[in-house]
Parts: structure tokens; sequence; C-alpha cells
């Protein structure tokens, strides 16, 4: 009876874990998919993704919705979004049936210079503190869109946002962990109005789980914004707050940095993985190393390779390490340096990387060419407009710089560039950085399929490719492809200038089986785990037969999918 026993147990323990007991789909999904017929939205909160809907109830289309719950979100998930961030979006729009890019990201104060960084003997620019902050581009990014496509009267789109923030709202379990971390360490560190923005509007000290928030301060700024427009944000009272802020702090960026910002309507770009088009931006945005991937990848036969397994994995890691090494190399603000898109997305540059890959773990240097925390959410309406749109601080809450009574912390994406001279990526006054987040699309036969992205920095072009080998080679439906377990390759050079680490490090989740973790370390890889490590998810699918949107969300995080 012992022996039965401890064979019993051994056997479990090789066996993936699963939370549940479903009658359908994969063991590891968390629930069925989100079916709606007029619209759908998906965030990683559930009350903005209620508020994006309420939106598309009132007749609101979806970017009305997408920038109500984006500006809930800022609200609600301070810990990775906010006004003081930047935006990025792909656009399908129902009426002209054509894909739209929106680079709604900021430059660099245009007086600051290399020279600045060199004098003070500087080889990093620092995270935190008032030189990484570059010009925040979300409020012109709403603008923009909600010119081009929105409906509703922007006061009424905010409303909601202004509402929960004056009211209050009720702190999820991850959000509450995540600002209690926040919070308490800009606090520690001495950062100028964290207490007054956070504390002090909460009865002078941060709610817990299922404790009320509120940020009256923040409901005082949409207002404004609601009332007069994007000028409020860069050329008016907010904007002098803001400029006379960063100067008393040490800091470059300016009135004029703020009043001359403008975001950038962009082409998207694509490779075709069997059959499927998939949709990026170009670069600032690290959007392509996705495409690079599956351009590697598509060369093998995955029909013949089982999901999970190490030879699944072994290709995966390789086709990233290549990519990232080009990424490191070639990905930059393209108003200054002349980025090889279509050489880095051609069959034949893919053919010739892909030749690189062996049975072994290999280490890579870029290709030779001739010559660049965060919030994701989707939202559909009814009249087959799908947006795709991710916003961040970066680094959490961001750089540390609060401005007073405003209720939102600047983001740090400055802290991206490169002081190294002569590199694509290197520092320049009034240059975008390179940026980590990166909205996707899928399209099928000229007609919208999916609108997805993965939240998580670094990793944002892994998980895309994760996305879709899991809806294309592995024939998941939409919320199995999230739920999947994730692996993560951690080590390729970035565009900053930091080297990586040989071969690198393969962080897996629960679900691949030890046979796996086994066999990766046969082929010359060293695997481990990694805490939070996998990104944030949300979808939305357009069956065009059935003419219903099916809807997903991160299982990992506190996300919601609701269409009616």
């Amino acid at each position: 009876m012992r022996k039965t026993l401890l064979l019993f147990t051994l056997i479990a323990a090789a066996l993936p874990l699963s939370a549940q007991d479903r009658i359908t789909g994969r063991p590891f999904a968390t629930r069925s998919e989100v079916l709606g017929q007029n619209g759908m939205v998906a965030t990683s909160h559930p009350l903005a993704t209620q508020v994006g809907l309420d939106i598309l109830k009132a007749g609101g289309n979806a970017i009305d919705a997408a920038i109500a719950a984006n500006a809930a979100l800022g609200l609600m998930e301070p810990t990775g979004c906010g006004i003081g961030g930047d935006l990025f979006a792909i656009v399908w729009d129902g009426e002209t049936e054509a894909l739209y890019g929106l680079n709604a990201s900021g430059r660099s104060p245009k007086g600051l210079t290399l020279d600045y960084f060199e004098e003070q003997g500087m080889e990093k620019i620092p995270a935190f503190g008032p030189l990484p902050v570059s010009v925040p581009g979300a409020v012109d990014g709403w603008f923009e869109l909600h010119t081009k496509f929105g409906s509703l009267p922007m006061a009424e789109i905010l409303q909601p946002a202004i509402h929960y923030a004056e009211e209050g709202f009720p702190l999820t379990e991850l959000i509450a962990w995540y600002l209690q971390r926040g919070v308490s360490r800009y606090e520690r560190d001495g950062y100028p109005n964290i207490r007054e923005t956070y504390l002090e509007q909460n009865g002078g000290a941060l709610p817990g789980e299922g404790e009320i928030y509120r940020n009256p301060y923040l409901a005082n700024t949409y207002r404004r914004i609601a009332e007069s427009g994007r000028d409020a944000f860069y050329s008016g009272e907010i904007a002098e707050t803001i400029a006379a802020f960063i100067e008393e702090q040490g800091g470059f960026l300016s009135r004029e940095d703020l009043a001359t910002h403008t975001s950038e309507w962009v082409e998207p770009v694509s490779v075709n993985y069997r059959g499927y088009h998939v949709w990026e931006l170009p670069p600032n945005g690290q959007g392509i190393a996705a495409l690079q991937m599956l351009q590697i990848l598509e060369g093998y036969d995955f029909s013949n390779i089982e999901f999970g397994s190490a030879e699944h994995l072994h290709l995966f890691i390789e086709a990233k390490k290549l990519a990232y090494e080009d990424r490191a190399k070639y990905y930059a603000d393209m108003d200054f340096y002349d980025v090889p898109l279509a050489e880095l997305l051609s069959d034949a540059y893919a053919d010739e990387r892909r030749a690189l890959i062996g049975k072994q773990a290999g280490k890579y240097e870029a290709g030779e060419i001739s010559v660049g925390e965060t919030i994701y959410l989707t939202a559909a309406d009814g009249e087959g407009t799908m947006v795709s749109l991710i916003q961040s601080n970066y680094r959490g809450m961001g750089s540390g710089m609060t401005p007073p009574k405003l209720g939102f912390m600047l983001h740090n994406r400055g802290d991206l560039f490169t002081l190294e001279k002569g590199q694509a990526n290197t520092y320049a006054p009034g240059k975008r950085p390179f940026h980590t987040i990166i909205p996707a699309f899928v399209t099928k036969d000229g007609r919208p399929y999916a609108s997805f992205g993965v939240m998580g920095g670094d990793f944002q072009p892994q998980g895309h490719t994760q996305i879709v080998m899991n809806l294309v080679d592995f024939g998941m439906n939409l919320q199995e492809a999230g739920d999947a377990p994730r692996w993560r390759h951690a080590g390729s050079p970035t565009p900053t200038g930091t080297p990586g680490q040989g071969t690198g490090r393969v962080q897996v989740e629960d679900g691949i089986s030890y046979e796996t973790v086994r066999g990766l370390m046969d082929k010359g890889h060293s695997v481990g785990f990694g805490r939070g490590a996998y990104g944030g998810y949300q979808a939305i699918l357009w069956n065009e037969a059935n003419r219903v949107y099916h809807g997903a969300s991160e299982s990992r995080k506190d996300g919601q999918a609701a269409g009616y």
C-alpha cells in the first residue's frame, strides 16, 4: 500500500496542475470565451470594462469606449498607467474597412542634451526622478482618436472616470498589493507630493483590498480636460504646473515641450503567418520583434510539434534571441534613424536568420542590414470598429515625479534611451525613446480577425508571438490562447545599451512539464521560474460567419471581458 501511494504521489507531481475541472476546452482554461453580437470590451479591471460597455450601450462607439475605459484605468490602476504616460493604438475602422495606427508617444525635452549627461558623469539615464521624464502623450492620443473616429462628446466619455475619482471605488486584491508597494517606496525615497496625492485624499493611509480609494485631484484634472480639450493639458494650467514642478526638481521638461507635442498617425506593418496577417506598429516601439519571430518560426511545421514541448520552446527561444539582437541594434525613433523595416521583415532575411538555429541553445549577433508596468485594452462595436490600445507609465507607477494637486504621476520612458554615442537609440533632444508597449491586430483575407495585446515590458513581443501560435498552430480558442502556460526568455541585449547574458535564462510558468524543462536543459538552456514575469492579456475576436464577437481576458490579473 505504501509503495502504491508513493508511486501515485510521484506521478501526480510530474503532471501539470490544474485549478479547476472543466467539462469542455483545454485543461488549463479558466473559463469560456465571452460572446456578444453588439459590442465587446476587454480591460485589466472589471469596473473599467463596465465603463466601456456602458459607453457602448449609451450610443458610443469602440473608440469612445476605449478612451472611457483608459481614463478609468488611469484612476483604478495607477500602478501601470495614467495620463502621465504614453499611448499606442491600432484601429480597424468599420466604415472605411481599413487599419490605422497611432503613435502617441512623447519626445525628450529639447533643452536636455547628451552633453549634460556626460558633464554629470552619467553612463545611464536614471530610472527615477526628473531626468527620465519625456512628454506624456496619452491625452493627445485620446483626442487624436476621438477627432478621427469618436462620436460622443468627450465630457460624456470622461464622466464615469470623474465620478469614480470623486466618489471612490473598491480596490481589487492585485492593485491594492501593487499600490501599497509602489506608494510606500516612492514616499520612503522622498519624492514630493506622494502623500498628498495618494494618502491624504484617502484619510491619510492607503486603502486595502475591498476598501474605497478616491482621487479628487485626478477628477478635477479630467474635468478640465473634458471642458477645455487637449490644450488644457498641453498649454493651459496643467502644463504650467507640470513644467514648473519639473524645473523645481532639477529636470528639463518645459512648457514649450508640452505645447509643441504632436502624436503621429502611422502605417501599421505586417507579416503573413500561415494565412493570417499579424499587424504591429513600426518603431520606436518593439512590435516588429514579434513579426521577426513569426517570420522565423513559420519555417517549422508545428503540426508535428506538441504545444509546450521542449522542441516547441527551443525553437521559440532561439527565434526570440535572433529577433532581440536586431531589436537592440536597429529599433529607434524613425525620425532620427532609418530603421530597415523591409529588410528586417523580409522572407529572405528570415531564412538567413533561421539557418543559424541548431539543436542546442545558441548565442547570436545582430544581423547585418544595409542601411532602430502597463495596461492593455481592446473594444469593439456593432458597426465593426475594433481598437487595440496600450497605455503605460513604465516601471510601475512611473518616475516618482507627481505634480502638485493634479492626481497623477509622470512616466519615465526616457530611461529607455542609451547614452552610448552613435547608436540608433542614443539620447537626443526632441527624440522619442525606444518603447516597450505595443498593441497588436490580426486580419485574415483582408477582414478583421483579432485585436489583442499582452502587457509586460520586454516580454511583450514574446507574448504576442505565443498568442498567435496558440491560435494558429495549436487551434486554441481566444481564452485558451491566453490561459495557456507561458514562458519567457531573459538575457538579450536591449536598446538602452544593456548587454545580454550569454544564452540567457528561460523562465517557465506552472503548467510547463518537467519533461520539457529537462529537455530544454539537455539543449543547453538555463531554466527557472519567474514571479509575475508573463504579462497580462486581453483580446477580442470577430467571427465573421456568425457575426459574433468573442472576448477573452487575463486570468493572471483582475481583467474582465464583457459584451452584449
